[in-house]
């Protein structure tokens, strides 16, 4: 299995913390790791000829509900020569605050299509990537109020006097 030879990769170069569980179940197994250390285990997993995870497919900003305050980002990556797909995931809670964004570190100087990938998950979900070189709305006005796919965002009645249904 793809995830016990990345968790033996990612254990040899990383401490025990690096690696915080696993989901195992579902079509998508998925490795959960510490959000502090996500670039470089994906610059690791880039670089590593064993595995060389070259390509970040898709990412996804995630709102885990009002009841948890958790917020996360999956990340799937694929290495076109070897021909095999992993997925990773960070979270981390907080008090859904608008005006003091969950943080994570970026990964546009890992994988470039992170760049409107990041957008995206900062205009819809509200989740701020440190060190993103150009983080701003990418599907949304400059000046919309919120984020649509929070769990509690509330649409508004009007934007520029005109009606939003």
């Amino acid at each position: 299995m793809i995830l016990d030879s990345v968790k033996d990769i990612l254990s040899a170069r990383f401490d025990d913390g690096v690696i915080i569980g696993e989901e195992t179940s579902g079509l998508q197994p998925a490795l959960l790791i510490n959000p502090e250390q996500i670039a470089d285990v994906c610059l690791e997993l880039r670089d590593n000829p064993a595995t060389y995870f070259d390509f970040l497919s898709c990412l996804s900003g995630i709102d885990y509900g009002v009841t948890t305050n958790r917020f996360g980002v999956v990340y799937h990556l694929a290495s076109i020569p070897y021909q095999t797909q992993l997925t990773l995931k960070i979270s981390k809670e907080h008090t859904r605050d608008i005006n003091d964004l969950p943080s994570f570190p970026t990964l546009s100087n890992v994988y470039r299509t992170a760049d409107w990938h990041e957008r995206e998950a900062y205009d819809l979900v509200g989740i701020y990537f440190e060190g993103h070189p150009d983080l701003r709305r990418i599907l949304l006005p400059d000046d919309w109020i919120g984020y649509p796919l929070r769990k509690d965002y509330k649409a508004a009645e009007y934007y520029k006097g005109i009606k939003v249904d």
